[in-house]
């Protein structure tokens, strides 16, 4: 959906202008807001779609500015929460009732969700429904008990949240920590002399020499596996393969329609050749010198 361009936030400081200016769209009666709606759904009607989100950015603008203790800019949650408005204007089904306020609530919030989620860490913070729950829950509880400047939580408070959530005791203390410490650059000045944290942090990498014996090992013991194939019988070999170096394995009970004997022999099978293999291996393995 298209429509003509909206006020926007020039910052933090034109937050009370830009209140002011969305205050001159006027709100809708439930009855021009459906006819509205009609057009857009039935002719996509552009120009009924502009007054649908018009007339609903205060909404947007209350609901956005509750998100502003995540530490966002105002512009950006509002921008993103009108995002979420036009999106709800585009799926808004006016033969079902209610009003566009109610459903576009939804929408916004979730918009609103997701670009917080997206902008707390360069680490993904929350993937399951109950991972997000707790991230948007645990201020308000923290809030509720007084503890938003509590640092670490004590024990008896981390198993009344959990309760409360319905999560893990250790979720709790996780999403906590990550929340209090955010995302740092590692361009930061320490000291004199220009130098960064990243010119500080040690480099766990391997050195080229143990990179190459390493390679040199992994190598060998690939050479070692190949020749240690050809010591099986046939069967043997197509089993240990099938079951030992498939990133999908197959299972016995494939292995057992496929060679016309049971699950229970098949695994037989292949615990014979794995000794076999292992035995040959360690009889031929000479090791690289580090």
């Amino acid at each position: 959906m298209s429509v003509a361009a909206l006020p926007v936030v020039d910052g933090d400081d034109g937050l009370a202008k830009y209140l002011r200016d969305i205050r001159a769209f006027p709100l809708l009666e439930a009855e021009e807001e459906f006819m509205l709606a009609r057009r857009w759904v039935d002719y996509e009607d552009t120009d009924a779609a502009h007054r649908l989100v018009t007339s609903h950015l205060r909404l947007v603008a209350k609901i956005a500015i509750g998100y502003r203790h995540y530490g966002l800019p105002v512009a950006d949650l509002i921008s993103e929460g009108n995002i979420g408005l036009m999106r709800a204007v585009k799926k808004f089904d006016p033969d079902r009732g209610f009003r566009l306020a109610t459903y576009a609530m939804w929408w916004i919030k979730a918009s609103l969700n997701e670009f917080v989620l997206n902008s707390w860490s360069m680490v993904k913070i929350g993937t399951l429904a109950a991972q997000k729950k707790l991230f948007f829950n645990l201020r308000r509880i923290k809030s509720r008990l007084r503890l938003l400047e509590s640092g670490d939580l004590a024990p008896e408070h981390v198993t009344a949240i959990a309760r409360e959530l319905s999560v893990d005791e250790s979720d709790v203390i996780s999403m906590n920590r990550r929340m209090a410490a955010r995302d740092g650059s590692l361009n930061i000045q320490v000291g004199e002399g220009g130098t960064e944290i990243q010119d500080l942090l040690a480099d766990e990498a391997d050195n080229q020499e143990t990179s190459y014996a390493r390679r040199e090992e992994l190598d060998k013991g690939r050479q070692l596996i190949s020749q240690a194939l050809d010591g099986l019988t046939e069967r043997e070999r197509e089993i240990f393969v099938e079951r030992r170096l498939r990133d999908d394995p197959a299972t016995l009970e494939e292995l057992g329609l496929r060679y016309g004997v049971s699950r229970e022999r098949i695994r037989q099978i292949e615990v014979k050749a794995f000794e076999k293999v292992k035995d040959l291996v360690k009889a031929g393995f000479i090791p690289v010198a580090a």
